[in-house]
């Protein structure tokens, strides 16, 4: 019976600090996600400013199937927000 209780014992001491562990690596895990949310939402914000300017007017459609690529390239890189995607792609399609 102590060979049992002894077993018993070291099996509940090892999930115990399993758990522990698992728990403070995923606070951890989380906090950082939570400094890296704080860190890149001032990020954005900076990049309007870097945006480039409105694209020239052109009369050539591929041109402005270029211009659109890229568009969605600095989009996809996060240079340009959503809403300024849109708004930059309002304007190459409308001249």
């Amino acid at each position: 019976m102590p060979g049992l209780l002894r077993g018993v014992a070291r099996t509940a001491v090892v999930a115990g600090t399993a758990t522990a562990v698992s728990n403070r690596v995923s606070r951890r895990q989380a906090g950082r996600w939570a400094a890296q949310e704080t860190y890149e939402a001032p990020a954005p914000a900076a990049a309007p400013p870097a945006a480039p300017p409105a694209p020239p007017p052109v009369t050539d459609m591929s041109s402005k199937i270029e211009q659109l690529k890229q568009l969605g390239d600095l989009k996809a890189q996060g240079v340009l927000t959503e809403s300024e995607f849109e708004e930059q792609k309002r304007r190459l399609l409308e001249s």
